[in-house]
């Protein structure tokens, strides 16, 4: 979402929340959102339902729904974001249709059933196709939460970047909600980082390693990340339709048009609780990164990418069960000891920052901890050797807590 230039570090939210749309017997999906928008407004524009909008991005089985510009706090959202589910839901209903939750639809076969956004943009989206091949899961089958927090000016840049960088490794270990892909564990509890970081390989400076470059002013984001993503690009697109700020897919991405850093390995959750819940955590640790509660900017400056890379690698496997033994990295979150699992790090995490989460959204979060990640959850239930009919009976359950706005227990 668009954040005001006036707004420095953490004075204001941009939440974005894509759900995907299924059919309400077979949850297979249904590419109609277009025509859900055109039967609530005539055009198929996205829609302004007051604090909360309604849009489309690439494929035609996705809805976004995000804050109409910058929110001043999280608190408030989840019951908003809910209330449009609902809206949503209400729309969809006469043509057989709702919202389904996750990061991933858990048996579509994005090969013979994906269908390009056909209206606004369409032209980008096929250049997309042409070049990338948008038929893959990391293209058509994923969902997040895109998480935009500001800043004011190179100084705030940095210091927002490095503190994002530093914690972005660690986020699938709250985050994580796709363990299946195709109707089958696929070894990973977030599958759809997996296949999102190989989406683009043909052309690596896109995306790069996912975890950004260590730069902290505009005029080295721009040497470094945006001119070798143009170049990279250029022998596909003659006519220049793309541009390397709208294309860079790293993990969290520097818009300076915005003066925002968008965070986009969020998996989405079971619903806009959970959601609301690991987006205060995220702001809150990255707030105390950048206050150098545990450690200095200019140590966390340091940090090469590869290094977090191979941490973010590591827990888009195994999630909170990952074991960080770099001593280095744990002490940067205030952490003295000589190895613990991710799921403990945002423990200590939570316990440090408790008092800066929005009191609606502290039970919420801790229910989250204690249960564990989403993808743990629904590993619980389907047991070592899911069938058919119990991944449809719980995705099911998972569209129940979506409308009713609960979180989903195993």
């Amino acid at each position: 979402m668009p954040l005001n230039r006036r707004h420095g570090l953490f004075e204001a939210f941009g939440v974005e929340l894509e759900y995907m749309v299924v059919d309400r017997d077979t949850l297979a999906i249904r590419p109609i959102v277009d025509a859900m928008l055109f039967a609530v407004s005539g055009t198929y524009d996205d829609i302004e339902n007051g604090a909360i909008g309604w849009s489309n991005e690439l494929v035609n089985h996705v809805i976004e729904l995000k804050t109409n510009g910058p929110a001043p706090t999280l608190a408030g959202l989840s019951a908003l974001f809910a209330a449009n589910v609902q809206a949503v839901n209400d729309h969809l209903a006469p043509f057989g249709a709702m919202l389904m939750p996750t990061g991933a639809h858990p048996f579509m076969d994005p090969f013979k059933e994906t269908q390009l956004w056909p209206h606004e943009f369409n032209e980008v989206y096929q250049l997309y196709n042409e070049i990338f091949d948008c038929r893959g899961h990391g293209w058509a089958n994923l969902q997040s939460t895109h998480i935009n927090l500001p800043f004011d000016g190179d100084d705030e840049f940095g210091r927002l970047h490095a503190a994002i960088r530093l914690l972005l490794p660690i986020i699938p270990a709250l985050s994580a909600s796709t363990p299946l892909l195709d109707g089958a564990y696929t070894g990973f509890l977030d599958s759809r980082l997996e296949t999102y970081r190989h989406n683009q390989k043909r052309i690596p400076a896109i995306a790069g390693k996912v975890v950004p470059e260590a730069v902290f002013t505009q005029a080295d984001y721009h040497q470094r990340i945006y001119l070798p993503i143009q170049e990279g690009i250029a022998p596909f697109d003659g006519q220049g339709i793309l541009q390397s700020t709208f294309m860079n897919s790293r993990g969290a991405i520097a818009r300076f048009d915005r003066s925002a850093i968008e965070i986009r390995i969020v998996d989405i959750q079971e619903c806009p609780a959970a959601d609301l819940a690991i987006t205060a955590g995220i702001a809150a640790v990255t707030r105390a990164l950048v206050d150098q509660r545990w450690c200095g900017y200019e140590a966390q400056k340091r940090w090469h990418e590869d290094d977090l890379a191979a941490l973010f690698l590591d827990v888009i496997c195994t999630g909170e069960r990952t074991i960080i033994r770099d001593q280095a990295y744990l002490a940067t979150m205030g952490l003295s000891a000589l190895s613990a699992d991710a799921g403990s790090v945002w423990q200590h995490l939570f316990e440090q920052v408790r008092a800066d989460v929005e009191p609606e959204l502290v039970d919420v979060l801790e229910a989250v901890l204690a249960r564990g990640s989403l993808s743990s959850r629904i590993i619980r239930r389907l047991g070592a050797k899911p069938t058919p009919a119990a991944i449809r009976e719980t995705y099911r359950e998972l569209a129940m807590c979506l409308a009713e706005n609960r979180l989903f227990d195993a």
